[in-house]
């Protein structure tokens, strides 16, 4: 998302050149969907990946349909959801058409509608699976009676929601143990939460632990961070944001070190302000 219209407005060279990085990086999978950039985005970064010459099969797609954005590229007179079985049958189609593809390796549906009917879903994504144009199924910020909702149907594979220090609704609210109940892969966007972005009481108490602890692991903060949410048992897979070629690369170190215990819980009282009951 932060690579086209709404974030950096990298041009087709430098999308290439930012997804030969990635992938030289150990970051393969591209996190997209259709509406980013006013559903400009998929279409640019489909023409760079065709100028950066890898391989379709060195990397993984992720993309996701269901919120009607309204914006300069679509007559959308409201913000609204749409999964009928032509819609997602036409979205899925128009990002293979951008991302110059012919499959996607992970589908999701992006936000759920209270409108939505299990069955319609279900017959979209059979005919989408069957046909080889999708191969994972997924949602994104979905709450487990949501999931349940969609899997009593057809087998939903990926939730992505937001998980982070700052964020942990998620993990309180039921949505992870679920996940993890139902092996359902969890990804997480925005993982490194509010801390650099938020001048108040609970930043300040995390970034002191974060200095303490930076210092112990011999990492930098925003690794902390990600290894705060992939200690977690059900094995977060985190979407970075960043452009920063240095924090793209620098993430990978996150995976080396394993937050202790008690340096976990340090962290999470610090975000919530008090000691665990």
């Amino acid at each position: 998302m932060s690579w086209g219209k709404w974030g950096k407005q990298l041009s087709t060279k430098e999308q290439a050149k930012m997804i030969q990085f990635c992938t030289e990086n150990g970051h393969t999978t591209f996190d997209h969907a259709d509406i980013y950039g006013d559903y400009t985005t998929e279409s640019d970064f489909g023409n760079a990946f065709i100028e950066s010459g890898i391989p379709r099969e060195h990397i993984q797609l992720i993309s996701k349909c269901g919120i009607q954005y309204v914006g300069k590229t679509r007559t959308h007179k409201t913000k609204h959801y749409n999964y009928s079985k032509d819609y997602i049958i036409w979205s899925v189609e128009e990002s293979l058409r951008n991302l110059k593809t012919d499959y996607l390796d992970t589908f999701l549906l992006h936000r759920p509608s209270p409108l939505m009917q299990p069955d319609i879903i279900a017959e979209a994504i059979s005919h989408l699976q069957e046909s080889g144009k999708i191969i994972q199924f997924g949602v994104s910020n979905f709450t487990p009676s949501q999931i349940a909702l969609i899997s009593d149907k057809i087998q939903v594979q990926v939730n992505q929601i937001e998980f982070s220090l700052t964020q942990q609704k998620a993990m309180q609210n039921g949505t992870l143990d679920y996940m993890l109940q139902k092996n359902i892969q969890a990804m997480s966007w925005s993982p490194l939460g509010t801390v650099f972005k938020e001048k108040n009481e609970q930043a300040y108490r995390i970034n002191k632990v974060l200095k303490t602890l930076s210092e112990k692991y011999n990492l930098s903060v925003d690794n902390i961070l990600l290894s705060w949410i992939l200690k977690h048992p059900i094995h977060v897979s985190p979407v970075i944001g960043s452009t920063n070629k240095e924090r793209i690369k620098n993430a990978n170190k996150a995976l080396e070190v394993s937050l202790e215990l008690e340096d976990w819980f340090m962290l999470l009282e610090a975000s919530q302000g008090h000691e665990v009951p």
